[in-house]
């Protein structure tokens, strides 16, 4: 009889410490979700702020001046329901202005333009990076909270559920290949 209790009660300790174990992950999970997150949101405002500066800066022709600051701007106020959408069009203003590598060239021989280039590729290429990074940790974490032990012993607590970003992140074509 005591052989037996001794049995289950190692069973319960057991199986207590998959869950707690279980959990643990899990909330370590949704913490990588929110660095992640903050990361991408980082990426995005540098990308809009260096899309404004140059579109502010003189150096593009008034049309995509105004296409690109409208775009960035749009980007940076969005609330978070739009978000996703605000970003895309913003990559799509940055295909549309830089879809021709002189658009580009004329940047680069403006003063201070190399590096205003050279800025403006390296926020471009982190974007779609960051973004992977995040949309893997919210896969993860929404793989897991899938299993039924984690939905039997509502192991997530309160957590909300972990939603993707998705937008269009395509580079320019002139931008990508400058950073080749």
């Amino acid at each position: 009889m005591t052989a037996t209790l001794i049995w289950i009660l190692a069973v319960l300790v057991v199986i207590g410490l998959y869950l707690s174990w279980t959990a643990g992950r899990l909330d370590r999970l949704h913490t990588r979700i929110d660095a992640t997150r903050a990361a991408l949101d980082a990426q995005l405002l540098r990308r809009a702020s260096v899309a404004q500066e140059l579109a502010t800066s003189k150096v593009l022709d008034p049309a995509a001046s105004i296409v690109l600051y409208e775009a960035a701007h749009a980007a940076r106020q969005a609330e978070e329901e739009q978000r996703e959408v605000a970003e895309s069009e913003l990559s799509q203003a940055l295909r549309a202005v830089f879809a021709d590598a002189q658009q580009l060239d004329g940047v680069r021989v403006a003063p201070g333009g190399e590096a205003a280039a050279r800025e403006l590729t390296e926020a471009v290429r982190r974007v779609p990076m960051a973004r992977r990074f995040h949309n893997d940790a919210v896969g993860a974490a929404r793989r897991l909270r899938e299993h039924r032990k984690v939905r039997w012993f509502r192991l997530a607590g309160h957590a909300p559920f972990p939603l993707a970003f998705e937008m269009d992140d395509e580079p320019p074509a002139a931008l990508v290949d400058r950073a080749s």
